[in-house]
């Protein structure tokens, strides 16, 4: 039987509104879509259900409002099963929304408004640290200050925790501020915004993470969508292929990518192998509408894996 891994997340939870229609409307222009979801999200909260999902224990350090999504989202935590211990309501301010829009072909756009997720502070990675230090796996992106990010790589490699960051949404960053990794895992915009490299295909992708891995990043985890993924190390490269998908809604794939991935890894499985699972996990997600709805739970993924991943 497989260990069963603790891992946190310090990061972010939103509530999604998403909406669908054939196209994105031209500036200025209105136009009427076709169906409107509403459910949890946020990179963190994502990320942790989809470790929870997969089988891990978690737990969540997070700030939200104090208005009519805050108290229930701590609830939807504790209903999945996610320690909600950590996650504070912030007086006088928003929890964090993303609105999305989806097309048909499942392409989306998605505007974050950071709101409480703003006001998680390092302090709040200290004030958690009894929790914290007895994890396998910190994960991090980019929805709550960075300063609170840098603060918790060097509080996990300070406490020999793993830790895996996902720099999402992408911003200019010190790249010497997270070399302390143990894996960086950027989609491909993510991966051009921040080396100026563009990233259209895996060659594009290999030239990326060679820079990334020059400015002392030990491993790279370049997704790749419909493409894979690329994992890189200086130990060479390598390319995982995708799995065929008829993508309904691709949001989410990347936090169902991240969660997957360091749930396999704090099981034991090999880097390589954690991947190519993690591809298929994500792949999955696509299938459904939303994000965290959209999840598969470890059975389902399993009977996929049994016949797909062979």
């Amino acid at each position: 039987m497989a260990k069963r891994p603790r891992i946190a997340v310090v990061g972010s939870a939103n509530v999604d509104m998403t909406t669908f229609s054939d196209r994105f409307p031209k500036p200025g222009e209105t136009i009427f879509g076709d169906n409107f979801d509403l459910g949890f999200g946020g990179k963190g909260a994502n990320q942790a259900v989809a470790a929870r999902l997969c089988g891990s224990d978690v737990f969540m350090v997070a700030r939200v409002g104090d208005d009519l999504f805050g108290p229930a989202t701590i609830n939807n935590f504790e209903k999945l099963g996610i320690d909600p211990t950590h996650v504070r309501m912030v007086p006088g301010v928003s929890s964090g929304v993303a609105p999305i829009f989806v097309e048909s072909s499942g392409q989306n756009r998605i505007i974050v408004v950071k709101g409480a997720n703003d006001k998680l502070k390092p302090a709040d990675v200290d004030a958690a640290a009894d929790v914290l230090k007895g994890v396998d796996c910190i994960v991090l992106q980019f929805e709550i200050p960075l300063e609170t990010v840098y603060y918790a790589i060097q509080f996990a490699h300070k406490n020999g925790i793993k830790c895996i960051l996902n720099p999402a949404p992408a911003q200019p960053i010190d790249l010497k501020a997270v070399a302390n990794l143990d894996y960086f895992v950027p989609n491909e915009s993510e991966a051009e915004t921040i080396t100026g490299l563009p990233v259209k295909n895996v060659e594009d992708a290999k030239r990326c993470a060679e820079r990334l891995l020059g400015s002392g990043i030990r491993r790279v985890l370049i997704t790749l969508g419909a493409n894979g993924s690329l994992l890189a190390g200086k130990d060479g490269m390598e390319h995982v292929a995708a799995f065929p998908m008829k993508s309904v809604d691709s949001t989410g794939a990347g936090d169902a990518f991240i969660g997957s991935f360091a749930t396999f890894l704090g099981e034991g499985l090999p880097e390589l192998e954690a991947a190519k699972r993690a591809n298929l996990y994500a792949g999955l997600s696509t299938l459904g509408v939303g994000t965290q709805k959209s999840f598969y739970d470890r059975a389902k993924f399993d009977a996929e894996w049994a016949r797909r991943g062979k």
